[in-house]
């Protein structure tokens, strides 16, 4: 697994599968996740900022994850597997490229954001062994939204 290239040319696809994998948060977070408001462009743009890893199956994308460097961890948003493909270690393989990448970049950490409903998320990162550092509250918000989630770097 490694980040894509420059020349990646399957962002509506991305797409596709990012709002397939998201699709059961409608209703659940509040506010809606951002995601709606997308288009590929948007996903093109977020990995410029950084790096887009992706697991593939053959020819087809089925795991992502966009990781941007902040100044103290590498912040990885927009995690995504495909339904058909769960349960086989594709999520501890993207951090497991994301830890690389840190590495590479002089960062000691990921960090990451969960929402606050999605009980279930955070005890999949838990299970990876990010450790809540904190809370966010999206704009607009009076309460936290998010967790703020954190994991040092795991030796290589």
């Amino acid at each position: 697994m490694a980040p894509a290239r420059a020349d990646f040319a399957e962002w509506p696809a991305l797409l596709d599968l990012l709002r397939r994998s998201f699709a059961y948060m409608e209703g659940r977070v509040d506010p809606p996740s951002s995601l709606g408001r997308m288009d590929a462009e948007c996903l093109r743009g977020l990995a410029a900022a950084g790096d887009l890893v992706l697991s593939r199956d053959g020819s087809q994308v089925v795991g992502c994850a966009f990781c941007t460097p902040k100044p103290t961890a590498l912040y990885i948003g927009k995690v995504a597997t495909d339904a058909a493909h769960r349960r086989r270690g594709i999520a501890r393989a993207l951090m497991a490229a994301a830890d690389d990448i840190a590495r590479g970049r002089g960062l000691p950490a990921l960090e990451l954001q969960v929402r606050i409903e999605l009980h279930e998320v955070q005890a999949a990162y838990d299970a990876m062994g990010f450790m809540q550092v904190g809370t966010a509250s999206h704009p607009g918000y009076d309460r936290p939204t998010s967790l703020i989630l954190r994991r040092s770097l795991s030796t290589p």
